[in-house]
């Protein structure tokens, strides 16, 4: 006689070292816990949103590299060469043009002006929020500007990191010009400063191995100075690999890819002057195998609630997001539709404007919002994945599957074209996870077909079965548990 058993499917993605022990991927979902306390089940999966496109800028060969909302109204984007003023109305104007690299930029702004740090080179946005096509660039002249990779602002001033170097730079009060001798240096440790980022009204500089932090003592000689015993022995892999996000609260806190003297790939989160570590050994294990993490990406954002902080590795073709509400991890991964593989996410830059939030493509010239009521990534399938823990028998038999079943949102379906009569591909491994030689395309519900269910009979037998269900088609994809009706086979 069969009996029903709950199986193990709600979770994050932790693929571990040996798929035997943790076969768990998450790819384009997230996980949200239940905040009611009433609800059906603890948590669900909920589908990564897709990508609506608003604007396709002319790049000049090169991707989206940084973007800065300047007001309610007007925000400014660097595409490959090309800089642009863009409305909340998503008009955009040509303003200039920078030198075309493939690196990110870095960009801060004082309210009245925007600094750009580029690598080698910097620039300067006026902008003119009246007339948003006049607003003017021109490039840093200056025998003291020895560029930088990051720049941000505080109290007045613009700081730079002075790459090559442990120095920092700052500009004069309330001005963007720069002194010789307006400088100084991340001397805890002596290793070269890598990236800056100010929080809460301190600035911490991202060494190689170390991590100092600074703040406006007001001395009239040079105002950014060391807080004593700020210091954390652990520093950063990259000048870019590093974002900032806010809490409900309002509190802020910094988040870094780390590096020091035992190694390097841990991601760690800001706690007061200390760092934290926030990543597992799952996603270390799947960082150590990239070429490299010095060219890692960080960036962030919030929606309905959710605070992700994400690092995008281009050399590993790979995009890691942590959800700060569940302190789970997940994968977001666009699907190439000239060879159906997976690839690092379209975007690595956000920005929250005109009441959307913003994504820059990586490749090209395209600008994005993201919209979690939209199931495509602007045209392009988004799979939605999810690889479940094991379900293995406890007396180390045989189970008989005779019905399996995922609790999700059925009748979802679209009223015309693909999607219409949307399918869940199920699969199935008996060998750990290594391989799922067994598939089967399940309905989850033509519109209004509230009352279906995701079922699967007859899947055969296994002492230890690993499941994967996969979404393609372009429909709501909610997934809250799962089930089996299975008894013991002796033979």
């Amino acid at each position: 006689m069969s009996a029903v058993q709950p199986v193990p499917f709600i979770g994050g993605a932790s693929l571990s070292r040996s798929r035997n022990f943790d076969p768990q991927q998450l790819i384009n979902y997230y996980v949200e816990a239940s905040g009611s306390g009433q609800a059906r089940d603890v948590a669900m999966l909920v589908g990564c949103p897709g990508l609506d496109l608003m604007l396709n800028l002319d790049s000049g060969g090169g991707g989206i590299r940084g973007m800065i909302r300047f007001s309610k109204t007007l925000a400014f984007i660097v595409a490959g060469s090309n800089v642009y003023a863009v409305t909340n109305g998503w008009v955009s104007y040509l303003i200039g043009s920078i030198i075309l690299r493939q690196t990110p930029v870095s960009m801060a702004s004082n309210g009245q002006q925007i600094v750009m740090a580029c690598g080698a080179e910097g620039y300067i946005i006026t902008p003119n929020p009246g007339n948003p096509a006049a607003s003017a660039i021109s490039q840093v002249v200056n025998l003291n500007f020895h560029g930088a990779d990051n720049v941000d602002f505080l109290d007045d001033y613009f700081i730079f990191n002075w790459p090559g170097t442990g120095k920092f730079q700052i500009t004069g009060l309330l001005s963007t010009s720069l002194s010789g001798l307006d400088f100084a240096s991340a001397e805890g440790s002596p290793d070269l400063l890598l990236g800056l980022r100010v929080n809460q009204r301190e600035v911490w500089l991202f060494g190689e191995n170390s991590t100092e932090i600074f703040y406006n003592s007001g001395n009239a000689s040079f105002p950014i100075e060391r807080i004593q015993g700020a210091f954390i022995e652990k520093g950063i892999v990259g000048p870019y690999a590093h974002s900032k996000a806010t809490n409900p609260d309002g509190t802020a806190h910094l988040f870094w890819l780390s590096a020091d003297d035992n190694g390097q790939g841990i991601a760690v989160q800001s706690q007061g002057y200390s760092a934290v570590r926030i990543s597992k050994h799952e996603q270390e294990f799947a960082w150590a195998q990239y070429p490299t993490l010095s060219d890692a990406i960080g960036c962030t954002y919030q929606q309905e609630g959710h605070t992700f902080p994400a690092w995008h590795f281009p050399s590993g073709n790979a995009s890691w997001y942590y959800d700060l509400t569940t302190q789970l991890w997940h994968q977001r991964a666009w699907r190439n539709p000239g060879n159906n593989s997976l690839n690092r996410h379209r975007t690595a830059t956000a920005m929250a404007f005109a009441g959307r939030i913003v994504v820059g493509d990586w490749e090209n010239g395209k600008v994005y919002a993201f919209n979690l009521d939209r199931y495509d990534d602007a045209g392009d399938v988004l799979p939605a994945i999810r690889t479940a823990p094991h379900f293995a028998s406890a007396t180390n038999v045989n189970y008989i599957f005779d019905r399996f079943w995922i609790d999700m949102e059925t009748g979802v379906g679209l009223s015309s074209g693909q999607g219409s009569d949307p399918q869940m591909i199920l699969e199935w491994s008996d060998d750990g996870g290594h391989t799922f030689p067994n598939s089967r395309s399940i309905p989850i519900g033509k519109v209004g077909e509230y009352g279906r269910r995701a079922i699967a009979t007859k899947t055969g037998r296994s002492r230890d079965r690993v499941w994967r269900s996969t979404i393609t088609d372009p429909v709501k994809r909610i997934l809250i548990g799962a089930g089996a009706s299975v008894r013991e086979c002796r033979q």
